[in-house]
């Protein structure tokens, strides 16, 4: 690997330590569901889980450790195109990069030396900052359409409020710090970033490659999102989960009508195309279980489980991934735009995995638990598929010669 290939463009950088840590993230966790849950074998005897429980660490290595690595890499990349500026220079995202693995280097070797927590959250937490500052310098520069960039800057400014709330507790603080760590990163940075960029890009993909197709990109529907989920993230914080459904019938009303829109049966002929409506068609389905959780939680409190978020996280979130960041790897290495049978195998895998782990959130479901403890196999293989053909580009050349 030649470091001066590696570091020309942010998505290089960004993406790779994404997928390092997404492999490792999954392998733990998979590792702990068949121990702790499904009961395969003996649990590991990790020093860091008697101050910091499993499930917790697994949201925060999840919601803060994989998906804004691959957002911070998209958005750096994408971000200044989007306001008619060039390429960031080196010292706007290698900083930054170096901060975060590091950090995450760091809270990994917590692990087996819990004191090392905080240190390494708080570098993780430079890195944050770092990025959200470049980015809101973007958001300032003067163009016809800011709202997009804008909703991005203040996200990763309410998810490094929400990291900081991580490192509060991992620093000794009541669990109410985890839980408002949960509500700001997933309702105020994931799910806002992945439906702004999905509300950009995804119609302007689909009607670069689809004739005759209109553009449909309405601002209401962007903004009912953004105000349903800043609701839905402000309600949990408060625990009022009863009321959790006025925000979520408006979303899913909305999601909905931008499925509908969006899609056209020539997407089905695009395998690159069918991913991106496919991830974002779970959006609606997502909103509507937490509405009808909501709807019944006085009688049957908390039916669903945790199948409302993993049909989100799973299902949006790591299924768009996929299909951005292979949209992304393959146009800035100068191949081809096509989604070849590994990534589309990999998206399949993806999709099963997000069913499983929805369907083991079930009431009364026999086997529970090991379809959980499948569903992190699956997600796991889905990754590593897609990593052993597309890592590669993340250190080599250009095969078109450019730059970057």
């Amino acid at each position: 690997m030649r470091w001066s290939v590696f570091i020309a463009a942010p998505h290089r950088v960004m993406f790779l330590s994404g997928t390092v840590q997404a492999l490792a993230v999954m392998a733990f966790w998979s590792l702990d569901v068949g121990a702790h849950y499904a009961g395969l074998w003996p649990a590991p005897a990790w020093p860091l889980l008697a101050h910091f429980p499993a499930y917790l660490l697994h949201a925060m290595l999840t919601a803060c450790g994989v998906f804004p690595l691959f957002i911070f890499g998209f958005i750096l990349t994408a971000g200044p195109r989007w306001q008619g500026g060039g390429d960031l220079p080196q010292r706007d995202f290698v900083p930054a990069f170096l901060l975060l693995a590091c950090g995450w280097l760091v809270v990994w070797a917590a692990l087996m030396l819990p004191g090392l927590l905080v240190v390494g959250l708080a570098s993780v937490l430079g890195g944050w900052v770092a990025v959200a500052l470049t980015l809101t310098r973007i958001a300032r520069l003067r163009t016809t359409e800011r709202e997009h960039i804008f909703y991005v800057a203040l996200a990763a400014w309410l998810g490094a409020a929400g990291l900081a709330a991580f490192l509060v507790f991992a620093a000794g603080g009541a669990i109410l710090w985890a839980r408002l760590a949960i509500s700001l990163v997933v309702w105020g940075f994931l799910l806002p970033v992945f439906l702004t960029v999905a509300h950009r890009m995804l119609p302007f993909f689909t009607s670069a490659m689809v004739r005759p197709y209109v553009l449909y990109r309405p601002a209401w529907a962007l903004r009912v999102l953004m105000g349903a989920s800043a609701a839905h993230g402000t309600l949990a914080m408060l625990d009022r989960p009863q009321w959790l459904w006025l925000a979520d019938l408006p979303a899913m009303l909305a999601a909905g009508r931008l499925s509908w829109l969006w899609w056209n049966r020539a997407v089905i002929d695009n395998r690159m195309l069918a991913v991106l409506h496919v991830a974002f068609a779970w959006v609606a389905p997502a909103f509507a279980l937490f509405a009808l959780q909501s709807l019944l939680w006085t009688t049957m409190p908390g039916l669903l489980g945790q199948a409302p978020l993993h049909a989100l996280t799973l299902g949006f979130f790591a299924s768009m991934l996929l299909g951005m960041a292979s949209r992304v790897t393959l146009g800035h290495s100068g191949q081809p735009v096509a989604a070849d049978r590994v990534m589309w195998t990999a998206f399949c895998i993806m999709q099963g995995a997000a069913t499983l782990r929805v369907a083991s959130e079930l009431p009364a479901l026999p086997g529970a638990h090991v379809l959980m403890w499948l569903s992190s196999v699956l997600w796991l293989g889905a990754f590593a598929l897609w990593a052993g053909r597309y890592a590669p580009a993340f250190w080599r050349p250009r095969s078109d010669g450019r730059s970057g």
